[in-house]
Order: C-alpha cells, then sequence, then structure tokens
C-alpha cells in the first residue's frame, strides 16, 4: 500500500527545508512505508519553488507542483488528480502534528480496510496540544461545534492539518464537492464524506504549535462563517434536487 504525502505550500522559505527533511529522515528509518511526498507550491514569491526544485534534485522519491493561484484547496485537487498511490493525504510543512503518526496511519488502513479517511485530532481528550494561543483554541473548539450543530455530523477538528484518505474516497469527494479554494475545502471534504457514509477514523495526537503562524483568527472566523452558510446552502439545494426528481 503506497502513500502519498502532500504538502501544500506558500511562502514557505523559512520551514519548508525543515519540514521536508525531517520527513524523508523518518521515512528512511521506516522503510515499511511505501511514499512519496509531493509538494504543491501555490505561487510563492519567495525562495519556496528554489527550495522544493532542489529537494526534488536531491530525493528521488519527491515531486512538485508549482500553482500560479493560492489556496489550499485548488493545490490539494492539483495533488489529486496526479495521484497514483492508494492512499493520499496532506500535511502541514511544520509539522505541527509530527509525521511519526503515519505509521498509525498506515497500519489502520492495511488492518481495517472499511475505514476511508484517517485523520488527527487535536481536540480529543487524549491528544496533547503545545504551544497555543489560547484565542486560536477558543476559535478551534467553537467552530468545530458549529460545523457539529450545523451540519449533523460526528467527524471533529474538521481544520487539523494531518489527514489521509483511500484513492477512490478522495477521487470521488473531490467530484462532489465544491471548487473552493481556500482551507474550508479540507472541512467540506470531511463533511460530505460523513454524510456519504464513509468510515473516518480520528487519531489522539501531540500538537505543537507555531509561535510564528501567520493565522489572522478574526479573518479566519469571518471567513469559515461564511464558508459554513454557503455549504449548508448547497448541501439544502443538492438535498431539494434529489426530492424533486
Amino acid at each position: 500500500m503506497k502513500v502519498n504525502i502532500v504538502f501544500p505550500v506558500l511562502n514557505e522559505e523559512r520551514r519548508l527545508e525543515k519540514g521536508i527533511r525531517a520527513t524523508e529522515r523518518f521515512l528512511q528509518g521506516h522503510q515499511e512505508i511505501d511514499a512519496v511526498v509531493t509538494i504543491v507550491d501555490n505561487g510563492s514569491t519567495d525562495r519556496t519553488l528554489e527550495i522544493i526544485k532542489e529537494l526534488a534534485g536531491e530525493y528521488d522519491n519527491i515531486d512538485y507542483i508549482s500553482l500560479a493561484q493560492k489556496g489550499f484547496g485548488l493545490a490539494f485537487r492539483e495533488a489529486v488528480k496526479k495521484n497514483q498511490c492508494e492512499i493520499i493525504g496532506y500535511v502541514d510543512v511544520d509539522l505541527s502534528t509530527d509525521i511519526r503518526y503515519l505509521r498509525n496511519v498506515m497500519r489502520g488502513f492495511e488492518k481495517n480496510p472499511q475505514i476511508s479517511v484517517i485523520k488527527g485530532n487535536r481536540l480529543s481528550k487524549k491528544s496533547e496540544v503545545h504551544g497555543r494561543k489560547v484565542s486560536r483554541n477558543i476559535t478551534s473548539v467553537g467552530l468545530d461545534t458549529l460545523i457539529k450543530i450545523v451540519f449533523g455530523v460526528r467527524v471533529s477538528d474538521t481544520m487539523e492539518g494531518f489527514q489521509f484518505f483511500h484513492k477512490e474516497c478522495i477521487e470521488h469527494l473531490v467530484r462532489v464537492s465544491s471548487d473552493d479554494n481556500g482551507w474550508f475545502y479540507c472541512a467540506e471534504l470531511l463533511i460530505r464524506g460523513e454524510k456519504l457514509g464513509y468510515k473516518i477514523a480520528e487519531l489522539p495526537v501531540v500538537w505543537n504549535d507555531d509561535y510564528d503562524t501567520k493565522v489572522d483568527v478574526i479573518r479566519l472566523i469571518i471567513n469559515y462563517l461564511t464558508k459554513i452558510a454557503a455549504l449548508k446552502k448547497s448541501l439544502i439545494q443538492e438535498w431539494l434536487h434529489k426530492k424533486t426528481k
């Protein structure tokens, strides 16, 4: 079972090399995991693309995609289009969720063929979160609660940057989901996935937050509230369309 580890990046010259080299060291020490690494650059204006090319020249298992347009959703969809592996997922390049959890992911898929998605869950009571600002933690819990209420789902922490999918599952979810280019796209995939009956497993993780995060909390909240409303409207319209057929 081969896995494609996708790193969507934008202006990550400071963290990129450290994250990729740590991933490669992990893979070299766990050769039972057959993996390729796909780095997707979203129109970076710093040295990110230059560093990606250097790393791709050094490691045989690294491929990269260069896009002019920004956005996680776009980056992940492009990676899914080109993917040939049985499992594909994305990881934050700062490795806030340690890459070592990939062992749990692969064991989970191998032992439980009925599972279609395995993801990290920072909000689990068994998880440990270090260095996260109180404002961001409150925001995460609040949005998580809102998503569960609005969509009637059980999946938690939909924005966690450590999520892996079976190839057939993610290809189906990409076909039925929106073309949103932002970070909320990963939440939409999970919401739709649960609604469609895909089995989602969640892993407790140790999360080490990056103090130098670029996230604007207020802007993030406004964006997610807008996206939640749009997705709810879309799901209602889809349901009405099916009822009238």
